[in-house]
């Protein structure tokens, strides 16, 4: 609840979210089958247990949270090149300054994320992580740490197939205000090229707005394999 998206806010209240982890808590609690639970009376190896508890969490919000990043980055390569990285706002689940085209790519994932109810996959995966992973015996393996990698380097593939048409256009674009320059010098270039690029990034933002949903809901729609692989790599 902590690191996974949309719940990480911190416009949530503390309250909220620990309410919402006992409510989960309770919900689950029956469907669980926890007779075979190892004691633990040692102090240390309770404590690694529970820190190792703390650490699946971690790795299941963060597995999802590494896919709004690489759509967010996407907004950010092409705000830089539209001339709207200068404008940034805050965003309220980070209090972090991004650019205004990465927060309007988090925003329309985050609907389209809640749409196909992508955010039921957390609950399966609390299910699936007391089966594939019986408490207080997870390992970090070789495996998970490469699935673990194989998830961040496809933050840049993310990042570069949601921003593929407008990186397209805005790069012949400055091409052809590079050869407008060569062959026109009275043109004052930097005067006309940022608000026509603001004006034709935008105009194709919306043109790439059904292959950018399409293509959110395939991420989305895979998202629980992808958890269902980091557990069982654990």
């Amino acid at each position: 609840m902590l690191t996974a998206p949309i719940f990480n806010s911190r416009n949530i209240p503390i309250l909220f979210k620990v309410g919402l982890s006992f409510a989960v808590s309770l919900i689950l609690f029956p469907i669980l089958n926890l007779h075979d639970l190892p004691v633990r009376f040692e102090a240390i190896s309770l404590v690694i247990g529970i820190i190792s508890e703390i650490v699946i969490g971690i790795i299941i919000g963060l597995s999802v949270r590494m896919i709004f990043v690489g759509i967010q980055l996407a907004g950010q390569l092409v705000g830089f090149q539209m001339g709207l990285a200068m404008a940034n706002i805050i965003d309220p689940a980070t209090s972090e300054q991004i650019p205004l085209l990465a927060q309007l790519n988090n925003l329309i994932a985050l609907l389209i994320f809640l749409a196909i109810n992508a955010h039921y996959w957390f609950l399966r995966a609390l299910v699936e992580s007391f089966r594939l992973v019986p408490p207080f015996e997870f390992q970090f393996t070789n495996s998970l740490m490469g699935q673990l990698m194989s998830l961040s380097g496809n933050i840049f593939v993310i990042a570069v197939k949601v921003g593929a048409p407008l990186i397209v256009v805005l790069l012949l674009m400055s091409v052809a205000f590079g050869l407008a320059a060569r062959t026109v010098p009275q043109m004052n270039i930097f005067f006309v090229a940022m608000p026509l690029k603001i004006l034709v990034g935008l105009i194709f933002f919306l043109f790439a707005l059904p292959y950018m949903t399409s293509f959110f809901e395939s991420i989305f729609s895979g998202l629980g394999n992808d958890i269902l692989r980091l557990l069982n790599a654990m």
